[in-house]
């Protein structure tokens, strides 16, 4: 295992050449088949969710905040992420012999997943600092407008209006705008994860009986 294998890495103490043998190890573990499967399905389904955020932001003052923005960005996610089943059932077939551990699968899910998710923020990093600078402005507008139209009091405007405003102090930090941009995608590729590593597994087991 990648364990034991570190685990002598670290005990011989030689600093030297410590890098590539950590990536042996990683490569002993998941082999060249592996890496290629999750870059290639993760990449494709990193450029479906990519390409619509590229030509859905140039419509945004259209498309608004509300049901009509959710509805394309997460149908988005949903088929981009139907390639996790799709790559977890190729590994099964192609690498793993027919059969794979949940486990396995999973692990397989989740790193075509966080590919994908690191190909959609990379995305949003562009378009945000590029071309949509104000957006969290617009948002800020658009959720005290709402809270207008609910009938909100002056005391809640004004305690969201100062959400809005830690919100936008918050969002200027790099870190915290990846983190809030991965929290988008990322939630629905694990269920696709969780749900192709459930299905393809009992599948094995299923014909094990």
């Amino acid at each position: 295992m990648i364990w034991a294998e570190l685990l002598k890495i670290i005990r011989s103490g030689d600093a030297r050449g410590w890098g590539q043998q950590v990536e042996s190890a990683v490569l002993n573990l998941f082999g060249a088949s592996m890496r290629k499967i999750v870059l290639t399905f993760g990449l494709i389904a990193g450029a479906i969710m990519s390409a619509v955020m590229l030509i859905s932001f140039q419509f945004h003052d259209q498309i608004g905040f509300g049901k009509a923005g959710y509805i394309v960005g997460y149908t988005s996610m949903v088929l981009a992420f139907l390639l996790v089943f799709v790559g977890v059932k190729s590994y099964r077939d192609n690498v793993a012999g027919g059969s794979v551990s949940f486990g396995r699968a999973f692990m397989v899910g989740a790193m075509i997943t966080a590919i994908a998710s690191c190909c959609y923020v990379a995305t949003w990093q562009v378009v945000y600092y590029k071309f949509m600078p104000d957006f969290v402005d617009k948002y800020a507008a658009y959720s005290l407008d709402e809270a207008k139209k609910s009938g909100a009091t002056d005391a809640q405007i004004a305690e969201k209006n100062k959400e809005m405003a830690e919100f936008k102090e918050m969002y200027k930090n790099p870190l915290v705008n990846i983190a809030y941009t991965f929290l988008e995608p990322l939630p629905v590729g694990l269920l696709f994860t969780l749900a192709a590593a459930t299905v393809l597994s009992r599948k094995r087991r299923t014909e094990a009986v």
